[in-house]
């Protein structure tokens, strides 16, 4: 009788503890507030603990002191700030400021894949799942916020929601700078030894890439850093991996004047250009003030802005043609929303709209096995100098990914698999079959786009 009662006890208890939590975590913890969207979204992402892992003013918990199991906290800690900074979401969410489209998907993702908050810190703090009402704000929000600031105007109404869009045929240029930033661009004149021009290392036809690990500049040099593609970069919010160009213009003004690269300076190219009568003419045209590093600039980043390339398949895709692609593509793509690559690579240019970190779940730089080269693998820390900041490149673009080998800011993935593989080892942690490798591969073959130019040999380039 003794142990049946005590068993009836324990049962009881058990059965109360259980309705404590449900209460607690359904209604007391889960109220939203009555206000807006926006900060009805900054309430979830606080209340489940969210910012614990996701901010860089977060507390370490009484536990990450703790031998073996502080360990592990003090790792998710580190990889959640590294992933996504949900500090900075929240307070753009408080001031009004639209949060990019790249920490969109992030969220969206997360609550598609259900891998928030992580198993083991819902075990320790038990009133930290979504429950459908907060499901429904952030859904809501993700929704509104996208079609208000980032409208998918090009895509079938089925696929206006998708964080990947298709890039527009055009933007608004003016054609005679547009001309006259097409001779500049092929313009060895701004090189201090007249060898190098942009096309040099961005040649057109090569999908605005030179294919070398590291491009060369004057007398050979070698440059510490993979050449970006130029097409479709007036689509990045910045210019080169670690950012520090805001735009195209500012973007041109770098390489003539880098030792390695182009080793020139603004008086001795004004000087060159000047003694072409034919050039000065054209200048005067278009540029009141002449030649100068302002319009040599200018204009270059006019024409590049002219570097898009649409209707990729996968664009038309999105557009709503459904035979365009194979099932294997469709797989593919899919695979790519569901290992988060959907994520950093958002948006019409499907990347170059965040700086990540490399090696969230893994020291790419230590499995590299090199020293860091200069400032080449600082990342954006070159920019702002703030530690959070180290070793974050700006994601690079997946439009004609397919031709711009080899991969990552150092050159070191020499084929597309390669480089997937490593993103699965240094970014996501997941082990992924070889089967579908191929099938995310084959969807980004299906990125390559449209434009003149990419089948345009200028005279003097291979």
């Amino acid at each position: 009788m003794n142990k049946k009662r005590a068993f009836l006890f324990t049962l009881l208890v058990l059965i109360l503890g259980l309705g404590a939590i449900a209460i607690y975590r359904f209604n007391f913890r889960k109220s939203i507030p009555e206000a807006s969207l926006a900060l009805q979204v900054k309430a979830v992402l606080t209340n489940n603990g969210c910012l614990a892992c996701h901010a860089s003013d977060a507390e370490k918990p009484f536990y990450s002191n703790f031998p073996v199991a502080g360990k592990l906290v003090q790792q998710d800690m580190r990889n959640g700030l590294r992933y996504i900074d949900l500090g900075k979401v929240c307070q753009e969410l408080e001031a009004g400021k639209p949060v990019s489209e790249v920490n969109l998907a992030k969220i969206e993702q997360s609550m598609i894949n259900e891998s928030m908050p992580l198993t083991k810190y819902k075990m320790i703090h038990w009133g930290t799942s979504y429950n459908d009402a907060e499901k429904d704000v952030l859904t809501r929000w993700v929704k509104e916020t996208r079609a208000f600031y980032y409208p998918n105007s090009l895509a079938a109404p089925e696929f206006a929601g998708e964080p990947l869009q298709p890039v527009p045929d055009s933007i608004p240029v003016d054609p005679r700078k547009v001309a006259l930033g097409f001779k500049l661009y092929h313009d060895t004149r701004i090189s201090a030894d007249n060898t190098v021009s942009c096309a040099t290392c961005h040649p057109l036809h090569k999908a605005g890439v030179d294919g070398l690990k590291t491009s060369k500049g004057i007398y050979d040099q070698i440059g510490g850093i993979n050449a970006p593609t130029v097409y479709n970069a007036g689509l990045n919010m910045s210019q080169f991996w670690d950012g520090r160009a805001a735009d195209l213009q500012a973007q041109a003004g770098g390489p003539p004047l880098d030792v390695l690269e182009m080793g020139s300076n603004w008086d001795e190219i004004n000087g060159k250009l000047r003694a072409d009568k034919e050039m000065v003419k054209e200048f005067a045209s278009i540029y009141p003030e002449g030649i100068s590093e302002h319009t040599i600039t200018d204009a270059i980043a006019e024409f590049e802005k002219t570097l898009l390339t649409p209707n990729s398949r996968f664009d038309r895709y999105l557009k709503g043609d459904k035979n365009v692609l194979t099932a294997d593509e469709i797989a593919g793509y899919h695979l790519f929303k569901k290992y988060n690559c959907a994520t950093c690579h958002a948006g019409e240019n499907i990347g170059g709209r965040s700086y990540e970190y490399m090696g969230i779940v893994a020291d790419y730089f230590e499995h590299r096995g090199l020293p860091l080269h200069d400032n080449k693998d600082y990342g954006h820390f070159n920019v702002t100098q703030d530690s959070v900041d180290f070793q974050r490149f700006k994601t690079p673009t997946l439009r004609n990914v397919a031709l711009t080998a080899p991969y990552l800011h150092d050159g070191s993935a020499q084929t597309l698999e390669a480089a997937t593989e490593a993103m699965f080892t240094f970014q996501t942690g997941k082990e992924v079959s070889k089967e579908e490798i191929d099938k995310l591969v084959l969807f980004m073959k299906t990125l390559t786009g449209e434009n003149p130019m990419m089948s345009y040999v200028h005279p003097g380039l291979e």
